[in-house]
């Protein structure tokens, strides 16, 4: 399942974990280097927290063997455990009458004296560790009085003061706004890049985790259903069944996924190609219209959102002229649809058959939306009557929306 690794940070064989004697997950087998960012992704009760815990010595092993830098977790004391290993769990912490500083400083029991008295050093070992969660301003603050994004920072600043070379965290963004996520993120990754300590954590974005890790471990069944770079294991397929959804996609291509739609519309075909498809996909997936689209290169980016949100996609070999078999597939598709939207893209050389399909569109009569800044230029001719100009996405939507397209279209019907 894992290769060893040279002089792992922490290794584990044929180790079960779970609640009195009652496994949860079996037969795990990987070893963590120095400097990675590991994440743990599965569905809700797959088992990621237990083995957080288990790891963390938090729990015991049902069964196997924990090795931290090549000694058994059991044979370790408890103050040299936490000079090697910092834990952020889930668990609700509100001391009282504590300040920020006064906090981040329980953290660095490992290495004070018996009475817990602070040296210069200390001191600032905690200031530093509060300026890598950028969160230095907050140094004289109530802990209690703080926002769940300040607090996870906070958190994460106090075991940072351990000065840890393993940082074990449980959904490190649960309950943070869209800000705090991307901050928290970042802090753990550059802990990793700059200071060479390996974070472990459990999280529930897919899309971050692709982003972010250098490797990935699906937690399902019982057991770990992989193992490997993100770059090598999140597919469709494999997040699909890890989750046990259909109406979302992940592509690795994108690095994220796309979300599917049930079609109550019509149906629509785009014409696109160099991104500018993109997010008309999304909007036309978004008010349950079918999707044909054509004809885009290979590795577009309109190429992969169209794929993954299940659009009928004609396309070309990357730098292929838009011509040929591969044009006339586009019209056939083009003759089923109701609609035809112009998504603006460049023109060039290239992709000049993509030009011949909108007008054809308009002069078969069919609706066209154009979002394109000069369309009425571009698409002059038999048929502009039908052609609609959208000055942006708000219009594209209201007329997507109006009673004047659905006329249009009815009357189209009837000709």
């Amino acid at each position: 399942m894992n290769h060893p690794a040279d002089n792992p940070v922490l290794e584990v064989r044929e180790l079960s974990v779970g609640y009195k004697n009652t496994p949860v997950l079996r037969g795990l087998n990987f070893a963590y280097e120095r400097g990675q960012f590991i994440s743990l992704l599965g569905p809700n009760g797959a088992g990621k927290t237990t083995l957080l815990r288990t790891l963390s010595r938090h729990l015991p092993p049902v069964s196997g063997a924990i090795q931290v830098r090549g000694r058994p977790l059991e044979k370790l004391s408890a103050l040299e455990l936490a000079r090697i290993m910092a834990v952020v769990l889930t668990d609700k912490i509100t001391p009282p009458l504590l300040t920020v500083e006064e906090f981040v400083a329980l953290g660095r029991y490992p290495h004070t004296d018996y009475l817990g008295r602070l040296r210069p050093e200390d001191r600032a070992r905690i200031h530093g560790a509060l300026d890598d969660v950028r969160a230095g301003y907050l140094r004289q603050r109530q802990f209690s009085d703080l926002s769940d994004g300040e607090r996870q920072k906070v958190l994460i600043a106090r075991a940072l003061a351990q000065e840890p070379q393993l940082l074990l965290l449980d959904e490190p963004t649960v309950h943070l706004d869209l800000r705090h996520r991307i901050e928290v993120m970042t802090i753990l990754r550059d802990l990793c890049r700059h200071q060479g300590i390996t974070v472990v954590a459990s999280l529930h974005d897919v899309d971050v985790a692709a982003k972010i890790s250098d490797r990935v471990a699906f937690i399902k069944n019982s057991g770990m259903m992989a193992w490997g770079s993100p770059e090598s294991i999140l597919t469709a397929g494999s997040v699909a069944e890890l989750y046990d959804f259909d109406q979302a996609v992940f592509d690795s291509a994108l690095g994220g996924l796309e979300i599917r739609g049930s079609v109550t519309a019509g149906r629509v075909f785009v014409v696109g190609g160099m991104g500018s498809a993109a997010a008309v996909y999304r909007m036309l997936t978004k008010k349950g219209f079918a999707i044909a689209t054509g004809v885009l290169q290979q590795h577009d980016l309109d190429f992969h959102v169209a794929r993954a949100l299940g659009a009928d996609c004609i396309s070309v070999e990357p730098m292929e002229p838009v011509n040929g078999a591969g044009l006339d597939q586009a019209r056939r598709l083009l003759a089923t649809c109701d609609l035809v939207v112009d998504t603006g893209f460049a023109v060039g050389p290239a992709n000049q058959g993509n030009v011949e399909l909108l007008t054809t569109a308009l002069a078969q009569g069919k609706t066209v939306l154009s979002l394109r800044e000069n369309g009425a230029a571009l698409l002059s001719g038999a048929g502009s009557a039908h052609l609609y100009p959208c000055r942006d996405a708000d219009q594209f939507l209201h007329l997507l929306d109006s009673t004047v397209l659905t006329n249009a279209m009815q009357q189209e019907e009837h000709a």
